[in-house]
């Protein structure tokens, strides 16, 4: 599944127009048999590219119909991806087969604790390359991200807690001397402890530079951030 026709935590709308039709149902009466109707309702089957279909030939299931985007709690949790329908309304499915992007850390479906995202809180899958972080929580706002929260993304109106994995900045990573001493977390470079060009270790992150601990010798202020304060001990002067 393309990840990039994702919305962030609302959910994933391809990036196509379906038009309405609707539920199989069957002819009646005693004359020739009709032709099956096909609508947009849970149990509906669809094709891979997107289309309704009889039920013994689809590649996924219709789960609920939800609004277009979807608000929380419209799709269910195992959704594989979310369809735009029309009519202000889009469609909550899910593959008959694996793969199944829905699942956390798949890259598709509904942004959920263990998904990893890009920089700007589109999901992508954990197996991948260029994620930034991994998701321990989405919130209406940072105050509500839980403890061991380690930086934080706005996407969509809503708030993505990222916890370690990616490049998210942990206690003990080390990184190399950046050209500023304000920078986006997100631009710190992170290298290996024992590389000739690390210069400093984290110690913490803290919301104010005079809650570093003793051991700190430099400090990073970076912008927009969770704790924009990110205490380090010098490996290189």
């Amino acid at each position: 599944m393309n990840t990039h026709r994702n919305l962030v935590v609302a959910g994933a709308v391809a990036a196509v127009a379906l038009a309405m039709a609707g539920a199989v149902v069957a002819g009646s009466g005693t004359g020739p048999p009709s032709v099956p109707v096909l609508r947009w309702s849970p149990g509906a089957c669809v094709t891979g590219d997107h289309a309704l279909t009889a039920c013994n030939g689809g590649d996924s299931e219709v789960m609920a119909l939800a609004s277009d985007p979807p608000g929380p709690g419209q799709c269910p949790l195992d959704t594989d991806d979310v369809l735009r329908i029309g009519q202000g309304r889009t469609a909550c499915v899910r593959n008959f087969l694996e793969p199944h992007p829905g699942a956390p850390g798949g890259g598709g479906g509904l942004l959920r604790p263990g998904d990893c995202v890009a920089l700007d809180g589109r999901e992508q899958p954990c197996a991948g390359p260029g994620w930034y972080g991994r998701a321990v929580a989405i919130g209406p706002d940072a105050a509500s991200c839980p403890a061991g929260t380690l930086d934080t993304l706005k996407s969509a109106g809503r708030v993505i807690c990222l916890g370690p994995g990616g490049r998210v900045l942990a206690q003990g990573t080390c990184v190399a001397r950046p050209g500023t001493a304000v920078i986006a977390r997100s631009a710190v470079e992170r290298v290996p402890c024992d590389a000739r060009h690390a210069w400093a270790r984290v110690l913490s992150f803290e919301k104010s530079a005079g809650r570093c601990p003793p051991r700190s010798q430099r400090y990073l202020r970076g912008s927009a951030v969770y704790r924009p304060v990110t205490c380090l001990h010098l490996l290189s002067q």
